[in-house]
């Protein structure tokens, strides 16, 4: 997958490379995602966000113009999501369901996040991490 990481924190930049294995093509960005951070996004199929970008119709909109097809936030939350207009443009959507703000936990959240790139990229759905329209429920043995 190609992804753009937005609004990294500088001990993020570790975790992120351990998890990821050199399987993804990740580029890492310190700024938040906004109308005027999009460029970024260029080539990408992938966006990475956390809680505190807030995503909102015209930026889904423009990234679903540049290809994106999957978005996922760093943080159990989804309300920083207009989700409406994302099911709209067909982005497919996950959090990190046991995501957990210490930093001690800064492994077991990146993991999670390549983990959904990695099922997402197998064609798998991505469980408990999975935001829906549908609200399913899918089970998955490779799934936390």
């Amino acid at each position: 997958m190609k992804a753009v990481v937005y609004n990294v924190k500088p001990f993020e930049n570790e975790f992120l490379a351990k998890a990821n294995k050199k399987k993804h093509d990740i580029t890492l960005i310190s700024n938040s995602l906004n109308t005027d951070t999009i460029g970024y996004a260029i080539g990408k199929n992938t966006v990475i966000v956390t809680e505190s970008d807030e995503i909102t119709g015209a930026v889904i909109e423009k990234l679903a113009a540049l290809g994106v097809k999957y978005l996922v936030t760093r943080s159990t939350k989804t309300d920083h999501i207009d989700k409406t207009t994302a099911f709209s443009f067909g982005l497919k959507l996950a959090n990190l369901p046991f995501f957990s703000p210490l930093p001690q936990n800064a492994q077991a959240n990146a993991d999670q996040v390549i983990k959904n790139l990695d099922l997402w990229e197998s064609g798998k759905c991505v469980g408990k991490a999975c935001v829906s329209a549908k609200n399913c429920a899918q089970q998955d043995s490779d799934i936390k």
